[in-house]
């Protein structure tokens, strides 16, 4: 199973945010766009530290069936999610086909077969089934975007010796760390 990004969200922190946060001019801009980017990736849904979609995007989960190996509904990563978009899968004969929106639901992040519905058979092919869908918050939690606009000030005040690669290598990690412990996805 792996999650591929299809549209990215747009900045959840502006530059102006980061820019009074920072107390900088407008000549530093660029640097800062470039560092709110990465320090949003080090939260956001694929690699993310904090196991969830934060702005609005597509993602693409790919997997093997229906169901995991326990039976239960295939779990869709990286909350909030707000809609399926598509359901695609190789049938038995290994055509890609749409699963029609009538013949499933959409119940909190877990992709149900619809009333009186069963899912196809499908090809015993690794992400044979591929499950398009938008996920991410309409309005940034506060706790989300402070920790980004944490994790810039690092990144900004040791641009020229941070090495980090993980939230928890930052400075500020402790304080990132509590912000989000109610929002975090452990797995």
């Amino acid at each position: 199973m792996r999650v591929i990004v299809v549209t990215p969200p747009d900045p959840v922190v502006t530059f102006a945010e980061a820019k009074a946060r920072l107390r900088l001019g407008n000549s530093e801009q660029a640097d800062v766009e470039s560092m709110i980017a990465a320090a949003t990736e080090m939260f956001d849904a694929g690699t993310g530290w904090l196991g969830r979609a934060i702005g609005e995007q597509v993602l693409e989960l790919r997997c093997d069936r229906f169901t995991d190996g326990d039976g239960d509904p295939v779990k869709l990563p990286y909350p909030p999610v707000a809609a399926i978009v598509s359901v695609k899968y190789l049938d038995s004969a290994g055509v890609e086909t749409t699963l029609p929106s009538s013949d499933y639901d959409l119940i909190g992040e877990e992709l149900w077969p619809a009333h009186d519905a069963v899912f196809p058979t499908m090809l015993g092919r690794r992400e044979a089934l591929r499950i398009r869908y938008s996920a991410g918050y309409d309005d940034v939690p506060a706790a989300i975007k402070n920790a980004i606009l944490l994790a810039v000030g690092d990144i900004y005040r040791f641009r020229e010796t941070l090495s980090m690669t993980t939230v928890d290598e930052l400075p500020s990690a402790a304080s990132i760390g509590n912000l989000l412990a109610n929002i975090r996805i452990y797995e």
